[in-house]
């Protein structure tokens, strides 16, 4: 187990300075064309994975840095670059992460490299669990999936919603519920190949912000997937059910994660990094404007409300750094997140690139409230972070029931 750091070994330096390049020379000059647009940036993907970024063996070396911060560092410099544009890079990583957390061997193996595609032929996937009903509470999930014992397949309906890739994409991994009297220990996640009839995309969002992601409902009509398709297989499923049933009757209070819960939790600490991404890149912009721009004959930065905004704002980005720094350390250590240190990271992280955001286009005045600079589409994106994956809210919830021992539900 690697001791915890704060300084990077020369190999994660080098990684560093090549992903904070191409987040400088290839996603900055494209980010207002694709926020404008408001599409899927399939040029820069293709780009990205020209040069190994978007790719399974990028991301497979990142997440096994025995550090636990390959992840962080990737995902601040590409949010550093644009949200948008880099969400649609880094997107198919929450499938990925699904599959990892729940998958065999074999499912791993065989769907990971077909949600990635080749650089000539770029794909990407979808993780499909929240829906119009249920998004904070995964307790209200309708998407049913029945088995069909006879064909030894499985059968979806219902709709997602808010789904990164969403029916564009080739891979689509779904959380449905096969149980319901077990309320969220009685969902799965299950893998929808390329092509699956009934299959369908629904409305596709107009966002605020990261408008270069695509974001759209995912509609399931008697979507039928083989058997094979159960992420970790019938046989665990069956054994996890019978468990659940069991404690139920006996009245037992053990926790159990989901399957959605899995990943969120996996993924969080990475979240939190993005936000220091786009914090600190309007924090820059910020910086460089206030030394440079003057007014009564001196650079607006010798003015103390705006020297002493500056000074925050860094303090607390470097701040969320260390709280998502050490959540990552804690999670590929294998230390318990007893005061929920993942939720915590999210959180302020979420709340650091809302506030500092703000704080920039404050700093740049009139200029920051155009689109000739790019603070104000910084400040629109930021606004994800304390909503998906987990609001603010039911991160504080997290935290607060974990620090009181209560049930995380």
């Amino acid at each position: 187990m690697a001791e915890f750091t704060m300084d990077l070994n020369d190999d994660q330096k080098q990684v560093r300075d090549w992903i904070h390049g191409f987040a400088a020379d290839v996603i900055r000059p494209a980010a207002a064309e694709w926020d404008e647009r408001e599409e899927t940036p399939w040029p820069v993907i293709q780009e990205a994975a020209k040069v190994g970024i978007y790719s399974l063996d990028f991301y497979a070396q990142q997440f096994f840095d025995p550090t636990g911060l390959g992840i962080p560092m990737a995902m601040e410099e590409l949010f550093w670059g644009d949200a948008g544009i880099a969400l649609s890079i880094v997107g198919t990583g929450l499938a990925a992460i699904g599959v990892v957390a729940n998958g065999t061997e074999e499912q791993i193996g065989t769907w990971i490299p077909q949600m990635y595609g080749t650089p000539d032929d770029v794909k990407v996937a979808a993780f499909c669990s929240s829906e119009p009903d249920a998004g904070s509470d995964v307790g209200s999930m309708r998407t049913r999936a029945v088995y069909d014992q006879a064909k030894d397949e499985w059968v979806l309906n219902g709709t997602k919603t808010w789904a990164t890739n969403g029916g564009i994409a080739n891979v689509h991994i779904v959380v449905a519920v096969v149980d319901p009297e077990l309320g969220t220990k009685g969902h799965a996640s299950f893998i929808v190949p390329p092509n699956t009839p009934g299959l369908s995309q629904g409305q596709k969002f107009k966002k605020h912000g990261i408008r270069a992601s695509h974001t759209a409902e995912v509609v399931l009509e008697d979507v039928r997937i083989p058997g094979s398709c159960l992420l970790g297989g019938k046989e665990k499923l069956d054994e996890r059910l019978a468990r659940a049933h069991e404690r139920a009757r006996s009245g037992g209070g053990e926790r159990v994660k989901n399957a959605a819960m899995a990943t969120f939790e996996a993924s969080r600490p990475a979240v939190g990094a993005m936000a220091v991404g786009t914090a600190r890149a309007a924090y820059e912009v910020a910086l460089d404007y206030a030394k440079t721009r003057t007014q009564f004959g001196r650079p607006i930065i010798d003015n103390q409300g705006v020297a002493f905004q500056l000074a925050d704002m860094r303090t607390s980005i470097d701040a969320a750094r260390l709280l998502v720094w050490r959540a990552s350390w804690m999670a590929v250590a294998g230390k318990p997140f007893t005061s929920a240190e993942g939720s915590m990271s999210k959180l302020f992280a979420s709340e650091v690139a809302k506030k500092v955001t703000a704080q920039a286009v404050q700093i740049l005045g009139g200029n920051g409230f155009t689109r000739e600079y790019p603070v104000e589409r910084m400040h629109r994106d930021s606004a994800i972070y304390t909503i998906f994956e987990g609001t603010s809210e039911i991160q504080r919830l997290v935290i607060a029931r974990t620090l009181s021992d209560m049930p995380i539900r």
